[in-house]
């Protein structure tokens, strides 16, 4: 499981104090950048020179409110390593509160926006990354 925390930003939130859900979605793909460059050693700013990883799919379950000044535990897992797509889940808790949970596809295309096979090295890592976690 790769950990990211996210602090609640007065930003994130709408005049009712809580997070405005789709704040949620720029959490998730901050959490997501971070997982690249940490652990993939493949930053966005290097994927995008000539290719991209798109989120083609994306489910969220809201269970509870954040409010701001909330620390936000995202742990994000590896669900499933395809030839030109991955699957991620995600949970986020504070202080050991579901706060909400998604499954996203990510997929590799190339620089016309076409599907396009894992780097190998990359794939061998998610793969990797996904043992791991299941052990």
């Amino acid at each position: 499981m790769f950990r990211y925390v996210q602090p609640v930003l007065f930003k994130h939130c709408d005049p009712a104090g809580i997070v405005f859900y789709p704040r949620y979605f720029e959490m998730i793909n901050d959490c997501m950048e971070q997982f690249f460059d940490e652990r993939l050693k493949w930053p966005f700013h290097e994927i995008h020179a000539s290719a991209a990883v798109p989120t083609v799919e994306i489910t969220t379950r809201f269970k509870a409110p954040s409010r701001h000044g909330d620390k936000l535990d995202l742990a994000l897992g590896i669900s499933k390593v395809g030839r030109t797509s991955c699957g991620f889940a995600l949970e986020a808790r504070c202080a050991g509160q579901e706060r909400f949970a998604s499954d996203l596809t990510l997929v590799h295309v190339n620089k016309d926006g076409k599907p396009s096979q894992w780097p190998d090295t990359i794939k061998a890592r998610l793969q990797q990354l996904k043992e791991c976690q299941e052990q």
